[in-house]
């Protein structure tokens, strides 16, 4: 019975919590209640009144609700639903594509007797560490591919990115047995059969990380869609949005309008609610789809921060 009640005591302290965790986990609240603050000032100011913004600024709680800034945003109508089906598709065939090209990167890197893995390994580094700029990649897409307002111009640019084949990478040689392979070659088996039937199934946890973090660049990326597409059909969310934004600051800072009238604009016109209201329509589907990736994507950061 001695034994018993000792044992059961040492239990219970081994479950207290150490002060320095307390320390830690109050911090760590402290941190996120300071990050999602600004989140929360975004969708509330969306959905304020202009006028009480103009007048009393932004608040955590809205002192009158109005809706006038998504009006102005979804006033675009037709463009608006075409501008997100652009994003859509270029979000799904980006990322799909990145992921099998990075993958099949990350796999060949691993393999220790490929005659160009160093030459891989230089082509794959040497873009991280230089870079002809936004200039020349203008003139070489589009007077030498002639690639101009082209949709592939909204995918190929990022499709490969480093930091994500070393992930990869890392994950091949971190988290598959070699002898897995080994065997399978062994068998008969090819590289591309080995990587399709055996390599690729068994790394669902860092494609699911990369390809979460591919999603959220090309969810946002606009300053492509800036510099090479012109036609309203082929315009991304994100660039719609910018010029939406464009117009009412464009609006309420004409020269042209008298004073009087600009005045009586001020207030009426949505420009701060509009402005808080095209950031909900920008991130709200990256929020809603986070909570399902959230373990992969914490998994993909521990992946990365490993040598291999």
């Amino acid at each position: 019975m001695k034994d018993m009640s000792k044992s059961s005591a040492q239990l219970r302290r081994h479950k207290k919590i150490p002060p320095g965790q307390i320390v830690l986990l109050l911090i760590l609240l402290a941190v996120t209640m300071i990050t999602a603050v600004p989140i929360l000032l975004v969708f509330t100011s969306a959905f304020s009144d202009e006028q009480t913004l103009a007048r009393n600024g932004f608040s955590l709680l809205p002192e009158v609700w109005s809706l006038s800034g998504f009006q102005a945003v979804l006033r675009y109508g037709k463009q608006l639903f075409t501008s997100y089906g652009v994003t859509i598709f270029i979000t799904v065939t980006g990322t799909v594509a990145g992921l099998l090209i990075m993958s099949m990167f990350a796999y060949s890197l691993t393999i220790r007797d490929f005659p160009l893995r160093g030459l891989f390994t230089l082509i794959l580094l040497v873009p991280m560490l230089f870079s002809g700029g936004q200039l020349s990649m203008y003139v070489i897409y589009t007077s030498v591919y002639h690639m101009k307002d082209s949709l592939l111009l909204l995918i190929l640019p990022i499709c490969v990115q480093t930091m994500y084949v070393i992930i990869l990478r890392t994950y091949i040689a971190g988290s598959i047995p070699e002898e897995l392979m080994d065997s399978a070659r062994i068998d008969g088996a090819g590289e591309y059969r080995t990587f399709f039937q055996i390599v690729f199934p068994l790394m669902k946890p860092a494609l699911a990380a990369v390809g979460f973090m591919m999603a959220t660049m090309y969810w946002n990326d606009w300053q492509n869609a800036l510099l090479f597409i012109d036609s309203d059909r082929k315009k991304p969310l994100q660039l719609l949005l910018i010029n939406i934004q464009k117009s009412i600051e464009a609006l309420l800072s004409n020269r042209n309008i008298p004073p009087a009238a600009l005045a009586a604009m001020q207030g009426r016109v949505p420009q701060y609610s509009a402005t808080m209201a095209t950031v909900v329509v920008v991130i709200g589907p990256i929020m809603i789809a986070y909570p399902f990736f959230q373990k992969y994507f914490i998994k993909g950061l521990m992946i990365g921060s490993v040598k291999g």
